[in-house]
């Protein structure tokens, strides 16, 4: 009993002391800059620390190395890779997403013989989210409407394959591979990828530029490769930039099964209830779908996705998941 007793002072001396420690730091916080300026400088120095992001050694995209030796290269990265760095709440989201969508996107770059690093693109382009551009770009990959039919992906009323991961894909690296083969180099690729194969094959002509370091370009496309060379490097080392996170602390791929259609849904509201499925349920696994019906005047075969049993549960995404840190996949 009376060590039970001496364990609930001790415990009651620690909170005791805790506290009176956090009203010391808060009434220093609170009176500092009234009352001296000393102890403010000194109360910022020891909270607050920004450090530079770490630079490597060697970087390469896409099997290509990139010359960090020529200090306007190297500058130019460095600058993304702090912006990046110190975006926190964009980065974390784009680091808890990538585990949900960079398994299928890598198995597509796979299948369709595209190099990994181009998975960064994408994250460069949207933040893996379905955004709308000021030009009207949509989707993951931020086609506009006439290329993405240039390249296969459909759009009738309440339908868009700019809003289809895999199809998207697909389109992205057909894409790419063409304006791979046209400039022989996959920044230049890339390059043409942000403002067009016309505009980068005429600012390389006047400049008589053969590569992507060289050139001299627009604010945007001048910065687009950097960009996603900077995501490459955080994402596949975040804890070296700073960002510490649980493997159940990422967004999981969700169990869903297929349902092919083939015909027009005048009212998916009601489609929803018959699938007894919520319709916000319906909306997010299908962000193809874009309004309250679809009209499917060519009978195409159009293939939807809705949760199996449970397949939004948290804790049965999660159940299998160690607390330890992670780190993204690295490609070697």
């Amino acid at each position: 009993m009376e060590k039970n007793w001496n364990k609930g002072l001790s415990i009651i001396a620690i909170v005791l002391s805790v506290s009176a420690i956090s009203m010391g730091i808060f009434i220093m916080a609170k009176d500092a800059p009234r009352n001296s300026e000393a102890q403010y400088r000194e109360l910022v120095k020891e909270n607050y620390q920004t450090f530079a992001a770490p630079f490597p050694d060697k970087v390469t995209f896409c099997g290509q190395e990139v010359p960090i030796d020529n200090i306007l290269v190297r500058e130019a990265l460095d600058m993304e890779l702090n912006l990046i760095m110190y975006n926190h709440s964009k980065t974390y989201l784009i680091l808890k997403k990538a585990e949900r969508y960079f398994p299928e996107i890598e198995s597509i770059l796979k299948t369709q013989n595209i190099p990994d690093d181009i998975k960064y693109l994408a994250v460069a382009e949207s933040g893996l989210a379905n955004l709308v551009s000021p030009a009207k770009a949509e989707g993951f990959w931020q086609f506009v409407l006439p290329t993405a039919k240039e390249y296969g992906l459909d759009e009738f009323e309440g339908w868009d394959e700019r809003y289809d991961l895999e199809k998207s894909t697909i389109a992205a690296c057909q894409y790419l591979r063409k304006k791979k083969a046209i400039f022989n180099d996959w920044a230049l690729a890339c390059a043409s990828y942000n403002s067009g194969e016309t505009g980068v094959k005429n600012r390389m002509k006047e400049q008589g530029c053969n590569n992507y370091w060289e050139l001299y370009t627009n604010s945007e496309t001048s910065r687009y490769v950097y960009r996603i060379i900077a995501y490459k490097l955080i994402m596949e080392n975040p804890q070296q930039y700073g960002y510490y996170f649980r493997a159940k602390d990422t967004y999981q791929p969700i169990p869903v099964s297929e349902l092919i259609i083939d015909s027009s849904i005048n009212d998916l509201y009601a489609f929803a209830k018959y699938l007894d499925i919520p319709y916000k349920h319906l909306r997010n696994l299908n962000p193809v779908i874009r309004g309250s019906k679809i009209v499917n005047k060519k009978n195409k075969e159009l293939k939807l996705y809705i949760p199996t049993k449970d397949g939004l549960s948290w804790e049965n995404l999660t159940r299998d998941i160690k607390d330890e840190p992670v780190r993204l996949r690295i490609k070697e």
